[in-house]
């Protein structure tokens, strides 16, 4: 079975309290954009010497830890436990995500697999029973349950689908080559609630969303690293109606009408234009 798992932006990202159990509640919009991961699992064999149930192997980019301890691991073992009957599994995951880039590539995998295995070995979860799943395993795994635009709440787990459609326009994406850690991000936040939710922002035409819409993390990320600010400068130097960072980064998106040649700005990224 193959299955694509996408990535994600943020529309706004407010940290607006910090919880007791040291976490913090967020508002944001989560929108699904075609950056696409593929991740392939298939039966394995009776007599494959395997020690593990789940024999991951991952392609393409290099992920820091052991590929025992990937998420995608953990979601066959999160299932497993509930239905023995699952077969072990050989898995490959080809990576086109940028990791620690605040798109949610690693969420977008493990959502995948739960919906992956939910089907090839007929488990019937039901929707709802499929994104409490995910949310044991990660704090913006459900919205990937869902994979369409929502307004989130709590620490980014509690869903609310929005009707917001951006096809017309372009995505472009640059990763600098810097990994923004979140605990790092997290480090210099000082928790407001704006005085406009970002859910009511992006109901507004997107001409207002430059002065308007706002990632919280931009702040204090971009203050440890002005390269970071710089990209989503250049990005609207070269005709961006709307650019922010994603989640607490490292990647920035920018939104054109126009598709933009981002090679020259950017050598040496990741970079990538999609339409929506």
């Amino acid at each position: 079975m193959l299955a694509f798992p996408v990535a994600k932006i943020n529309l706004g990202l407010n940290v607006v309290e910090k919880r007791p159990d040291g976490y913090h509640n967020l508002e944001t919009v989560f929108y699904p954009v075609p950056l696409k991961d593929a991740l392939e699992i298939q039966p394995m064999d009776e007599a494959f010497p395997s020690p593990f149930d789940c024999d991951l192997k991952i392609s393409n980019m290099k992920i820091e830890g052991d590929e025992q301890h990937n998420l995608v691991v953990k979601a066959y073992n999160l299932l497993k436990r509930d239905f023995p009957q699952m077969p072990r599994l050989h898995a490959h995951l080809f990576k086109a995500i940028p990791t620690q880039a605040g798109m949610g590539g690693g969420s977008s995998d493990c959502s995948a697999m739960l919906l992956a295995l939910n089907e090839m070995c007929r488990l019937g979860l039901t929707q709802q029973q499929l994104i409490g799943y995910a949310a044991r395993l990660g704090a913006d795994c459900p919205f990937f349950i869902l994979n369409r635009p929502a307004y989130a709440e709590g620490i980014g787990e509690r869903l609310m689908p929005i009707d917001l459609d951006l096809k017309g326009l372009y995505l472009a994406v640059v990763r600098p080559n810097i990994p923004v850690p979140t605990k790092e991000a997290f480090a210099l936040i000082k928790p407001c609630r704006p005085s406009k939710n970002c859910r009511d922002i992006v109901s507004q035409p997107i001409t207002t969303w430059r002065n308007e819409l706002v990632n919280d993390f931009e702040r204090s990320v971009f203050a440890l690293h002005p390269e970071i600010a710089a990209v989503k400068e250049c990005l609207y130097n070269l005709g961006a109606v709307y650019a922010a960072m994603s989640g607490s980064g490292s990647a920035v998106f920018g939104l054109f009408n126009e598709a933009p040649d981002l090679d020259a700005s950017f050598d040496g990224m990741f970079r990538q234009v999609a339409p929506l």
